[in-house]
């Protein structure tokens, strides 16, 4: 960890222990260092402490709550080169994308020190005369979150940051695989004015017992998980009992489509954006391409150029566009699914080949058909299967027939079938003749299988408030 300027960032590891979990480096396998885990009654103490914090917390000022989260936004901006290596060592994605993550996890403190002063509530015409009715916004209490590992902050400050801003407090159990970047990013909180109890992180090897904790728990009012869907089914099972509120971000199977009609460089550009974002590890990122016949030919040769010009490594070497993936077990899933892939009659375009460690090369397989186990699949990994189509209504059934409904994306130039697929495609996102568009900004979030809920936008922060209706009765008109 010698690479770490800002030792404060890494205050929180310990010594090696039967309680303690190891963290390593997905690129060598190195262990970068070890953290204290919490047990069961040391979790459900921090939830009481968080209840206990709430009160205080929810009495600040907007304004109050807004200095300190623009001072968070402010110092992690400052530490965004430390942070951008903490995270590529323990993620393994390129450091140039690490440190882009680490803007945007940032974004939404910014964003939501703001809306922190514009939780707005209304006046209402009343029924009669002596009746005046208003609605006033206040925070639910206590919100637990469960986060993923391929966006380790990110994933945390899109939750934590309309949640302390509305004046809840916050407890999230970050990645077992990708801890230091959340308690990096926590420790920055805490010098930036957030009371420790109000902003808290626990750690367990068994996310199972946590969830359980945090589900089972009658003082946590909220949970938001970011994951895959068999887990988000089983935690909203769990949040039935107490009828918690939930936010879902679950699994995805997004089409990339181009029709013939499209701008195939600028649809070659976006596809190498969106398959190929950190390894292909991502929940938005494309993961089966429908090309149109016209243009299927021109958009792979053109796509197989792009993709091998990527660079596969360490993270932190100079130039590399494709990180490890995350261990054995996701490597070995991506490699079968591509050998499947090909003996069920797909062709190889470029790469496909073993290579040591944890590293995948990017592959393109060609020749896809609809009915092939992959176009079912959540890759998760830097794989992209090419698939034909002819007219806008086959397309249109294929990229359909999912249960995820997450993000898509398509290419065209024609306004009326611009509309039309918008429009038909049951998604929470579209990407239209763009492939990137995860921002603060707009409310992220799908439909189907893929979750409930929207994070970031002006909807984020309504997820963690309740609406109260005053009606006052007696006025003398």
């Amino acid at each position: 960890m010698q690479q770490i300027k800002n030792r404060t960032l890494l205050a929180f590891v310990c010594e090696p222990s039967d309680t303690s979990l190891a963290v390593t480096n997905p690129a060598d396998g190195e262990v970068l260092c070890h953290i204290p885990t919490q047990t069961e009654a040391e979790i459900n103490s921090a939830i009481e402490r968080a209840n206990t914090a709430r009160k205080t917390w929810a009495k600040t000022s907007a304004k109050e709550r807004a200095v300190i989260l623009r001072r968070w936004f402010d110092l992690i901006m400052q530490n965004q080169d430390d942070l951008g290596r903490l995270m590529t060592l323990e993620q393994g994605k390129p450091l140039a994308e690490a440190k882009g993550e680490v803007a945007y996890g940032a974004s939404f403190i910014e964003w939501f020190s703001e809306e922190a002063k514009r939780t707005y509530g209304d006046s209402i015409p009343g029924p009669t005369t002596d009746k005046r009715i208003v609605t006033i916004k206040q925070p639910i209490g206590v919100a637990c979150a469960i986060t993923p590992w391929n966006f380790p902050i990110a994933m945390i400050t899109r939750k934590a940051a309309p949640a302390l801003a509305a004046g809840c407090t916050f407890i999230c159990k970050p990645a077992n695989q990708t801890p230091l970047s959340a308690y990096a990013v926590a420790e920055l909180g805490y010098q930036a004015g957030i009371p420790r109890d109000a902003l808290q992180l626990v750690v367990n090897a068994s996310s199972s017992m946590v969830g359980k904790v945090f589900t089972g728990s009658p003082l946590i009012r909220k949970l938001s998980f970011t994951g895959s869907t068999g887990v988000g089914r089983l935690l909203m099972a769990q949040c039935a009992d107490s009828i918690k509120r939930t936010s879902m971000e679950l699994g995805g199977n997004a089409p990339f489509i181009v029709f013939d009609d499209a701008d195939i460089d600028l649809a070659v550009k976006g596809a190498v954006a969106s398959k190929f974002r950190n390894a292909g590890q991502t929940c938005v990122c494309a993961n089966r391409f429908y090309v149109q016949n016209g243009v299927y030919d021109a958009f792979v040769a053109k796509f197989k150029a792009e993709v091998e010009k990527l660079k596969v490594g360490n993270g932190l070497n100079e130039g590399v566009t494709i990180g490890p993936v995350i261990d054995a077990s996701a490597k070995e899933k991506i490699m079968h699914l591509t050998d499947h892939t090909v003996a069920q009659g797909a062709k190889l375009v470029t790469g496909g080949q073993q290579l040591d460690g944890l590293f995948v090369q990017p592959t393109i397989l060609a020749d896809v058909t609809h009915d092939m186990d992959i176009v079912q699949e959540e890759i998760f990994g830097p794989i992209a299967p090419v698939i034909r189509f002819s007219t806008d209504d086959e397309l249109i059934d294929m990229a359909n027939d999912t249960i995820y409904g997450l993000a898509s994306y398509f290419y065209s130039q024609n306004i009326n079938r611009i509309w039309k697929v918008a429009e038909a495609l049951e998604y929470g996102m579209v990407g239209i003749n763009e492939g990137m568009i995860s921002t603060e900004v707009a409310p992220f979030g799908g439909v189907k299988q893929s979750g409930i809920g929207r994070e970031g936008a002006k909807q984020g922060i309504d997820e963690y408030m309740d609406i109260k209706y005053l009606c006052f009765g007696g006025i003398q008109a």
